[in-house]
Parts: structure tokens; C-alpha cells; sequence
């Protein structure tokens, strides 16, 4: 008789293999939302699973995801560590509808070790999400800006220097040009003012000349 009081004592009163997690969670619609439940020792080679309570009058389980191998029922992963005694469950991709109470609980012979969570969701993107986003654009944004610096800078530096110094070497090609051109229009001027005096000396000697043969 005793071993069975003892056995109903584990199995009904509170504290035996106590299992403790939040009593609400909120999210936002689109959004992922997590909780931990941590559990006993007692506890830990059980299953565990969260489910959403349904039914009025018998609270009931429906859409029980149970931990395992993989854990992971369309939207809603069930993650068990034993060693840490504890079991995460990740619910994604939020609705309105998925706004009610649920159940985290262990499956055990007898009574399952249960309690209570209720679930929010509020219209909307998940701040975290928006988060994330507005960084990831920031940092995306500045970091092409930084690498991109130096050819922005140098090619069109090399772009603007490439016709001005082709117009400096044409200008100084025709002021050369126009250089020579006049130091050899000077030298001719200069050789027939140096010619003109030579002709005239000639022509004024044979002038001479002839007038003095006439005389005679």
C-alpha cells in the first residue's frame, strides 16, 4: 500500500519533476518567436512536446509536436537538451491565428507534467526583423562606398590630366614652330639688309665707270 502512495504522490503533487517556463509570449506577425522550458531531473529521458489547447469543456492537444531526431513539424521545431535540462520551442513565420494558449509538456506514464503559455501576436514585421535589415542595408551600403573610393579618384584624376597635358605639348609644338618659323624670317631680313649695301657699292662702282669713260 505504501509503494502506490508514493507512487500517486509523484505522479499528482506539485514539485516532482517540476517543469517552469513562461506563462505568455508575444510576437510579431511574420515574425519567429522562442521559449525555454526547463524541467527536473526526474524529467529528462521523457518526451517533450508543445501543442495548442483545444476544447471547451476538456482541455485537449492538437497540432502536438513532439522532440526528437528532428523535431520539427511544418512551422514549429520541438529542440530537447538533456543535459542542460531544458527544451526550446521555436515557433515561425506568425499569424493572428496562431494567438491562443498552448501547452508545454512532458509525456510521461500516468499524468503528463505540463503548464500553461499563452501565445500574442500583433500585426506587423518583427522589430528584430526590421532591425536586422536596417543594418544590413547600412553595412552594405557603406562598405562599397570604401572600396570603390580610390578608382573613383584616380581614373577620372588621370582622365582630366590626359587632355590637358596633350593641349600643353600642341602649344608648345606651335610656339616652337612659331619660334623657328620667325628666327628664319629674321636671319633672311637680317642677310638681305647685309646684301643690299654690297649691291648698291657695285652698282654705283660701275656707274663710275661708265661715266668716266664718257668724259674721255
Amino acid at each position: 500500500m505504501r509503494p502506490l502512495v508514493l507512487l500517486w504522490g509523484c505522479l499528482v503533487l506539485p514539485g516532482y519533476g517540476s517543469l517552469v517556463g513562461p506563462k505568455e509570449i508575444s510576437g510579431f506577425e511574420g515574425g519567429t518567436v522562442s521559449l525555454q522550458c526547463t524541467y527536473g531531473e526526474e524529467l529528462k529521458k521523457y518526451r517533450k512536446y508543445w501543442c495548442r489547447e483545444s476544447g471547451f469543456l476538456i482541455s485537449r492537444c492538437s497540432g502536438t509536436v513532439y522532440s526528437g531526431e528532428y523535431g520539427q513539424e511544418g512551422r514549429v521545431s520541438v529542440h530537447d537538451s538533456p543535459r542542460q535540462l531544458r527544451f526550446e520551442v521555436i515557433l515561425r513565420n506568425l499569424t493572428l491565428k496562431d494567438m491562443g494558449q498552448y501547452w508545454c509538456g512532458v509525456k510521461r506514464v500516468g499524468f503528463d507534467k505540463t503548464f500553461s503559455v499563452s501565445l500574442l501576436v500583433f500585426p506587423g514585421i518583427s522589430r528584430q526583423a526590421t532591425q536586422l535589415d536596417s543594418t544590413s542595408t547600412e553595412d552594405t551600403s557603406f562598405v562599397p562606398s570604401r572600396s570603390s573610393s580610390k578608382p573613383r579618384v584616380s581614373i577620372p584624376m588621370t582622365r582630366m590630366l590626359a587632355p590637358v597635358l596633350v593641349l600643353l605639348a600642341l602649344l608648345l609644338a606651335t610656339g616652337l614652330a612659331a619660334l623657328g618659323s620667325y628666327l628664319l624670317q629674321w636671319r633672311k631680313k637680317a642677310q638681305l639688309a647685309m646684301e643690299t649695301p654690297r649691291k648698291e657699292k657695285v652698282h654705283l662702282s660701275h656707274l663710275n665707270t661708265s661715266l668716266s669713260f664718257c668724259w674721255l
